[in-house]
């Protein structure tokens, strides 16, 4: 088989469909067959190169042209088609929602979730459009659609028309590097960090679909925890309605906005918290609480789109968002030692189930199963 990838996202993102496509390229190529081949390919017109490594793939990058000038053709004219810059493949994966015009080879797109659809009040307007725009006839000319959970291939059946033989649900992983540090470096980090108080931790880019004042409003009924609520993530569409309800809390100056944090401290901050939160609206996958629980934190969650899925008994899930229940949840877990020490044990070994190894193998399932 010759497997072409479209990487494009892991060269543009830090996270969400950028750390999926890093992670998932690196464990295709150390797990394919003998007889197969791996291309990825990506537009590198100021020829900075690939700041990951991809261990049994070629790089396929396009130099003689900006990327943003071959997309907006595509958006414009649907040309020239995609397979005229990556070359011949018997099948194309895209990892980021669309498929781009093709006129050879077989197709696989990765479609995380449907949020755009289900909630498109939280979505940028640019890009709600166009996913709005392509959606139907992506789905339409995919020879399988690959997602991140049950919930999202029952969403993706729904809202698209989709038989279930076309859609596949592959959990993603959870990188082995996310375990917990020793003492001493926990310790460092929240030096480092000024983290000098207990803290509740939550992970994500701030933006609508977190429900962040939420979370606020939580925290600001917490009057007996004599801590801090630490924000870690970059900001993103939407934010400063979110840092002025920062701004405006009576607890604003235990609230600690940290920004992006790198992959190599992550394991610190999640295991120097108490609890780790997650208050989404909704998620397709969701990786922050379960590189918390690797790490052997408690985390508290709502049950946003696939979050009660993917967490499962190892997390405490509350339905609906009444500030109150949250605020009274949170107390109990943090005044029961025992009970938060069992959660924090079970976290580990939940998240050792997410790996990026069978996300890859069944990936590479579902390639022979479409070019059968």
């Amino acid at each position: 088989m010759r497997i072409c990838v479209d990487i494009q996202s892991a060269v543009a993102q830090r996270a969400g469909v950028g750390r999926y496509t890093r992670q998932l390229v690196e464990h295709l190529g150390t797990s394919k067959s003998p007889g197969d081949a791996l291309s990825l390919f990506y537009f590198d017109f100021h020829q900075r190169g690939l700041d990951f490594a991809c261990p049994g793939a070629t790089p396929h990058p396009v130099r003689w042209i900006p990327g943003a000038i071959a997309q907006q053709a595509w958006k414009r004219i649907q040309a020239p088609p995609f397979n005229w810059f990556a070359g011949k493949a018997d099948l194309y994966h895209f990892p980021n929602f669309t498929i781009p015009p093709l006129t050879r080879g077989k197709s696989v797109v990765t479609i995380h979730d449907m949020s755009f659809v289900r909630h498109p009040e939280f979505a940028e307007t640019k890009n709600l459009n166009y996913l709005t725009a392509v959606i139907h006839d992506t789905a339409r000319r995919a020879d399988a659609i690959i997602t991140v959970s049950k919930f999202s291939k029952k969403e993706i059946e729904e809202t698209l028309g989709v038989t279930p033989d076309r859609v596949f649900a592959i959990p993603l992983g959870i990188s082995p590097g996310f375990t917990r540090p020793s003492v001493d470096g926990i310790a460092t980090l929240r030096r480092q960090l000024k983290l000098d108080r207990p803290y509740l931790l939550t992970v994500g880019t701030l933006e609508p679909r977190k429900n962040i004042p939420f979370m606020i409003d939580v925290f600001e009924k917490l009057d007996q925890f004599d801590g801090d609520l630490v924000l870690a993530g970059m900001p993103g569409w939407q934010v400063e309605p979110i840092l002025a309800r920062i701004r405006n809390s009576p607890k604003r100056d235990r609230i600690r906005h940290l920004d992006f944090i790198p992959d190599g401290q992550l394991s610190a901050l999640y295991a120097g918290a108490e609890l780790f939160l997650i208050t989404s609206f909704y998620e397709g996958f969701g990786f922050p609480p379960l590189e918390a629980m690797a790490c052997g934190t408690p985390v508290v969650s709502s049950g946003g789109g696939s979050l009660s899925e993917m967490l499962g008994s190892s997390a405490v899930t509350i339905p609906g968002f009444d500030a109150e229940i949250w605020a009274s949840t949170i107390r109990v877990l943090l005044e029961d030692n025992t009970r938060r020490d069992r959660l924090g044990a079970q976290g580990p070994a939940h998240a050792a189930s997410y790996s990026w190894s069978t996300t890859a193998q069944q990936t590479w399932d579902v390639y022979r199963k479409v070019l059968s």
